[in-house]
């Protein structure tokens, strides 16, 4: 009865990198959007589809988090981080789907550059991830890859203000510029979910320090 009640051989670990690399997968295909917009539709549904086996493998992970007695770290730490690599994964999805509604035809350049950001991102926050296994051997990978998780945030950050400043001064259909806002707001805030992701993973090393 006891012997049920322990972490199994696909551990909460498995959860995250499963989950990490469809973060990925669905910012390589957002950036296919920005390099080819023509494809729109079918990025937008295959990135749909990405956010839907997403959002299975954290249901999956909070059920097991449910059932298990023992956990490798922390159980808050556990629901935190699902939740927070999900919100990834949502914002991507709720961008291309939003781009979508609007149907945009022509790409401005700073989404092409947002699209990038964001690839690195997520490769960074996979690599924490899959460092999380071990904490003695891949605390120092771990800090690297939040490191840099950081950086982009804050490209994120300087993209977002030199992009709106661009929008306002060169564009004249105010309908556009509405458009524009809210596409570049929610690719920011895909950055800002990846250093939250960042945090969650820093302080489980702190915890086990």
């Amino acid at each position: 009865m006891f012997k049920r009640l322990l972490p199994k051989d696909e551990s909460f670990f498995d959860f995250f990198e499963k989950h990490s690399r469809l973060s990925v997968e669905a910012c390589r295909e957002f950036n296919e959007i920005a390099l080819n917009p023509g494809e729109l539709i079918d990025r937008t549904n295959h990135i749909k589809a990405i956010e839907h086996e997403a959002d299975d493998i954290a249901h999956r992970c909070i059920d097991a988090l449910h059932r298990t007695f023992i956990t490798p770290i922390d159980r808050a730490d556990i629901h935190r981080l699902i939740r927070r690599l999900d919100d990834i994964v949502d914002s991507v999805d709720s961008t291309a789907a939003r781009m979508m509604l609007y149907e945009i035809a022509d790409v401005r350049k700073e989404m092409r550059q947002f699209t990038e950001t964001l690839i690195k991102a997520t490769n960074e926050v996979a690599g924490a991830v899959s460092n999380l296994r071990d904490l003695k051997k891949g605390s120092d990978i771990i800090e690297k890859c939040c490191s840099a998780v950081y950086e982009t945030e804050k490209e994120g950050d300087l993209l977002l203000r030199s992009a709106l400043a661009r929008l306002f001064k060169e564009e004249k259909d105010p309908v556009l510029i509405i458009k524009w806002k809210d596409i570049f707001e929610r690719l920011e805030n895909a950055t800002d979910r990846c250093e939250e992701v960042a945090n969650i993973i820093q302080g489980i090393v702190i915890e086990a320090s």
